[in-house]
């Protein structure tokens, strides 16, 4: 296999670079709001569902308190 100069490499990593198709900035403040309520929306979900694990789990076994 040839080895690539490192002048070359870099030549040829901009070149790969220049077609890339960058999000706007209105996509990417739009995909970061998006990640953020969907935190929220899955962190509320598993509380609830280990809230009631947690209370089903201290009703079998007795351990109310």
């Amino acid at each position: 296999m040839a080895k690539t100069s490192p002048a070359l490499f870099f030549k040829q990593v901009r070149q790969e670079i220049a077609k890339v198709t960058w999000p706007t900035r209105r996509e990417t403040v739009i995909s970061t709001l998006m990640v953020f309520v969907m935190v929220v929306i899955t962190a509320t979900f598993f509380l609830i569902v280990d809230q009631f694990f947690a209370t089903t789990v201290k009703f079998l076994f007795g351990l109310r308190g």
